[in-house]
């Protein structure tokens, strides 16, 4: 049960919440996190080719999903490798993905 006593508190994770499911919010970038959460890692080309989308589209939805704190990344040699950081959104995706298939 929600304790609305601590409204300022339950507000402020809220908000949180929000900022989480509205970067997550696209039909691409919840590609991206499923794929990403299906090989743990992943670069820009190799997302590219399994979206059907221009590779400047993936690098822009990659850069929203960095800026909200969703995923991270380094740099290998020449390559820039993505990878989730953030447990919520990985939740979030794997329960949509497990509702479709059930």
């Amino acid at each position: 049960m929600i304790d609305f006593s601590k409204k300022e508190e339950i507000k402020h994770k809220l908000e949180e919440k929000a900022e989480i499911l509205k970067a997550i919010a696209h039909p691409t970038r919840l590609c991206i996190l499923a794929m990403l959460i299906r090989d743990s890692e992943s670069n820009v080309t190799d997302i590219q080719c399994c979206l059907d989308v221009p590779q400047p589209t993936v690098s822009q939805h990659l850069s929203k999903l960095k800026y909200a704190g969703i995923v991270g990344s380094e740099r290998s040699g020449t390559e820039i490798i993505y990878s989730i950081k953030n447990d919520e959104a990985r939740k979030i995706v794997e329960f949509m993905l497990d509702k479709q298939q059930s």
